[in-house]
């Protein structure tokens, strides 16, 4: 079983051999990089690849590690005894599986992407720990032990918002997605926006690694971000010539909104494209 990539997603070879080390050694694959450069679609990538069923479980600030096991729904058993219903006298009906209980229970391997794991509490990875260390957890409500008949792949997404517990750490296998180069990107997008004419594509990286190279950007633009700024480009046939400047930092692209996203940056480039202006 090993991942060689896929035709939806331009996988490095670094990063194929982090999902195959992975998969051998059983670990989770804890992935890190920044926002929009693919961490979550790996995983989505990785099991249409396998031929594999993908459960996934996004994390929030209010999420619980026990959600993903299950949850007694205590609500609902107290309507129904209100209402006479026969169904509360077996309290398994008021349990809802979670993400890992499905996977766990599944027939077939299964991969199951646990996204943005840093947006929960401290204590969140840690409560973890026992079960996908061992593959079996407990029901306290029935009595009931579940093992897990195939150990999924595990992919966990983080966004470096919060530090993991080193504990956690021990248990995972870990890669960075680093940005990716002229030549890495030019591939995604072609794999994203198949057609686009060479010449605007050549320009629009030199504008978009221009941007990232702003100094004091709060958020760079992201691949994500390109990807959407370069069907717009193409959707409303933007010329080449709008994009071509002596100096990138002297004049704003077309559709700019499309890369900044917060007032802070749009302001801090539009004083550095006037002072530039000023100086010619």
């Amino acid at each position: 079983m090993r991942f060689e990539g896929s035709d939806n997603y331009v996988a490095t070879p670094d990063l194929m051999l982090a999902v195959n080390a992975a998969i051998r050694l059983q670990r989770p694959l804890l992935i890190k990089g920044e926002p929009g450069t693919g961490k979550t679609l790996l995983a989505e990538e990785v099991a249409a690849a396998l031929g594999m069923p993908l459960l996934q479980w996004h994390i929030k600030s209010t999420t619980k590690a026990q959600q993903g096991l299950y949850e007694y729904d205590a609500v609902s058993r107290l309507r129904d005894s209100q209402l006479g219903d026969d169904k509360v006298k077996d309290i398994s009906n008021y349990i809802v599986q979670g993400p890992l209980w499905q996977a766990f229970e599944s027939d077939t391997p299964t991969v199951v992407l646990i996204d943005e794991i840093d947006k929960a509490d401290v204590e969140f990875p840690n409560d973890l720990l026992r079960e996908l260390d061992r593959m079996e957890f407990y029901v306290y409500e029935t009595r009931q032990l579940v093992k897990a008949k195939h150990r999924p792949i595990v992919f966990i997404t983080s966004n470096n918002e919060k530090e993991l517990p080193d504990a956690f750490l021990r248990r995972c296998f870990f890669h960075y997605i680093k940005f990716p180069d002229r030549d890495t990107m030019q591939q995604i997008v072609d794999v994203h926006v198949p057609g686009i004419k060479q010449a605007l594509l050549k320009e629009a990286l030199e504008v978009f690694f221009g941007l990232r190279d702003v100094p004091g950007l709060k958020k760079k633009p992201s691949t994500s971000e390109l990807i959407d700024w370069l069907k717009l480009l193409v959707a409303e046939e933007i010329p080449v010539e709008a994009l071509r400047s002596p100096d990138q930092k002297a004049s704003i692209p077309p559709l700019h909104g499309a890369l900044l996203k917060n007032e802070q940056d749009m302001h801090l480039f539009e004083r550095l494209v006037f002072m530039a202006q000023r100086n010619r």
